[in-house]
């Protein structure tokens, strides 16, 4: 029984040994494509997606990408299972967690501070100061810009992490007026179809913006 709105992200300890966060990994069992002898539509598919992704990983990354972009796909196709797979009934969704996310987002901008500060210290003190900014205004922007270098992960962390709450409150939100309103019952399910079909496009979004925003992140140290 659902005691607060947000209860239903909570893990599941109902039992000895909780399995929630296996989900998280489970999806790898759906692509199992090293068993396929020949080409098939799943297949091809993923391989159509990871082919566009590669190469608008590296227009971004330019030719400094050197196996950038591999790892880029790998986040991109990661996220993307586990926001499909919390869309499914009874499966513990994940990414609406910021343990997910943050296992992630600060890792790899822990990782490209390092590696920038170390090897390319000039290059960093001068990406504080954006070219063309006056004088008077560049105490100003080295404390803007070092800030907001700061708050990148947390910001790539929340934004996966909200808009995966959002679509499940509205279908919790629904699903439980349904019980109530008997009457409603065609509308509401008619919302909950349109709902799921919004939300199946928010994962797909959100984990290319994650990917994505990381390989511009990326692209200022590299």
């Amino acid at each position: 029984m659902m005691t607060n709105l947000f209860s239903t992200f909570d893990p599941s300890t109902s039992m000895s040994l909780s399995l929630n966060w296996l989900s998280t990994m489970t999806c790898f069992l759906l692509i199992p494509l090293l068993y396929w002898t020949l080409p098939n539509r799943l297949s091809s598919m993923f391989d159509m997606v990871m082919n566009k992704l590669n190469n608008e990983f590296k227009m971004l990354m330019g030719a400094k990408s050197k196996g950038m972009t591999l790892m880029m796909i790998s986040l991109f196709m990661f996220i993307l299972m586990n926001n499909m797979m919390g869309l499914l009934p009874y499966i513990f969704t994940s990414s609406s967690h910021l343990v997910f996310t943050l296992s992630m987002a600060l890792p790899l901008w822990t990782m490209l501070m390092l590696y920038g500060w170390i090897n390319q210290t000039n290059h960093m003190f001068a990406h504080l100061i954006p070219s063309g900014t006056p004088a008077l205004l560049m105490p100003f922007m080295v404390l803007i810009e070092t800030i907001s270098n700061m708050i990148r992960p947390g910001s790539l962390a929340v934004r996966l992490t909200a808009n995966m709450i959002a679509g499940h409150l509205l279908m919790s939100l629904l699903g439980n007026n349904s019980v109530n309103k008997e009457i409603m019952l065609p509308l509401i399910l008619i919302a909950q179809i349109m709902l799921m079909l919004f939300e199946m496009a928010v994962s797909l979004i959100q984990a290319y913006v994650f990917s994505i925003l990381s390989t511009l992140y990326s692209s200022e140290v590299l």
